[in-house]
């Protein structure tokens, strides 16, 4: 298939792909083979504190990734590219990577009316696309945890984003109206509870659901020790 470079395409497969927050011409369904979606990155801004790390997602490799591709328009490339790389190179713990992906023929939910009509039905293509992938060397990276250990991590931990079950669920959410299952999630969704918080969402205060659970399970001891493999904010303490 051909290869578009001079298209400007950014891939989603977290956060972007429900609340992308820019401009975009197009919306379409797209994979990302060499990389996986993973609970890999310690979040002490958006959805935890320094005291209480979170966990978001990040690209780590190996495997494939079904995400969102957003196409920007020529007239909106800086702009857009200026805002995405003040929200997700915060810390250093992504990098920025021209990557090649494969995209879809149709639209993708939630988003059925943004793609270029002239391109329907081209039995999809290649394009070259923006994506953030996880740094390994950076502190915040957490590796691949034990899923007990993520779901610890997240359903006791809230940022400036609001909670990390929040984070969770969108994330699940969007997959299913995508069409991609990821057992993985889905198992980690039954550990951290929010499958309760989903059903009050669906009754208008999944907000309200997730800040309370939260609240919940952070007031509970934790019986699992932190180790230095995953609190890597105070590994210096751990030395010796």
């Amino acid at each position: 298939m051909p290869v578009e470079p001079t298209e400007t395409w950014i891939f989603g497969y977290g956060s972007l792909m429900w609340n992308p927050g820019f401009a975009f011409a197009e919306a379409r369904r797209a994979r990302l083979t060499g990389y996986h979606r993973a609970f890999c990155i310690y979040s002490i801004h958006y959805r935890g504190t320094v005291r209480q790390p979170g966990l978001v997602l990040g690209l780590d490799r190996g495997g494939v990734c079904e995400g969102i591709a957003f196409r920007i328009a020529p007239e909106q490339g800086a702009a857009v590219l200026d805002y995405v790389r003040r929200r997700e190179l915060i810390y250093g713990v992504y990098r920025e990577a021209l990557v090649p992906v494969d995209l879809h023929p149709t639209s993708a939910p939630p988003y059925p009316e943004s793609i270029d009509k002239s391109l329907a039905g081209d039995g999809g293509r290649t394009a070259w696309a923006v994506a953030y992938i996880a740094e390994r060397a950076h502190p915040a990276y957490a590796g691949c945890l034990p899923l007990v250990r993520e779901a610890q991590l997240i359903r006791r931990s809230a940022g400036f984003g609001g909670t990390n079950l929040d984070y969770l669920f969108s994330t699940l959410r969007h997959l299913t109206e995508l069409g991609i299952r990821e057992p993985r999630l889905d198992r980690l969704v039954t550990l951290t509870g929010a499958l309760a918080a989903s059903r009050s969402a669906a009754n208008g205060n999944g907000g309200s659901a997730t800040v309370a659970l939260t609240r919940a399970w952070a007031a509970r001891t934790v019986t699992t020790p932190r180790t230095v493999r995953d609190n890597r904010f105070g590994f210096r303490a751990k030395l010796g």
